[in-house]
């Protein structure tokens, strides 16, 4: 049980950053690779001020940070490890749901 409240600060920060598609997107994107924020608007799809707010978000949460790179700044994910998180992660959700099964499936005709 965790009550530690830095431990319970950092999973709600961690929930939070997945709380939104987005986000979640721009944390898969930023697995793959590093990228500028204008690449990373144009990859999924949306506007530089909304990527811009997003961001900031993550960076507060601590998960992505700014490198500059010349004239322009580059997002990275904080630590390498937050990409195994979240492969971990979602393995382990998609395993989970894989191997629910429902007892009254039958007989509610549900699941």
């Amino acid at each position: 049980m965790l009550t530690v409240a830095s431990d319970i600060d950092v999973l709600a920060r961690f929930g939070r950053a997945l709380a939104d598609p987005i986000r979640c997107r721009i944390l898969l994107a930023l697995r793959q690779a590093p990228a500028h924020p204008a690449d990373l608007a144009d990859t999924l799809g949306i506007s530089r001020t909304r990527l811009s707010n997003h961001l900031a978000c993550l960076r507060d949460c601590g998960l992505v940070v700014a490198v500059p790179d010349g004239r322009r700044t580059r997002y990275e994910l904080a630590d390498e490890r937050l990409g195994r998180a979240l492969d971990d992660l979602r393995a382990a959700v998609v395993a989970v749901e894989a191997d629910r099964s429902c007892p009254d499936a039958d007989a509610k005709g549900c699941c």
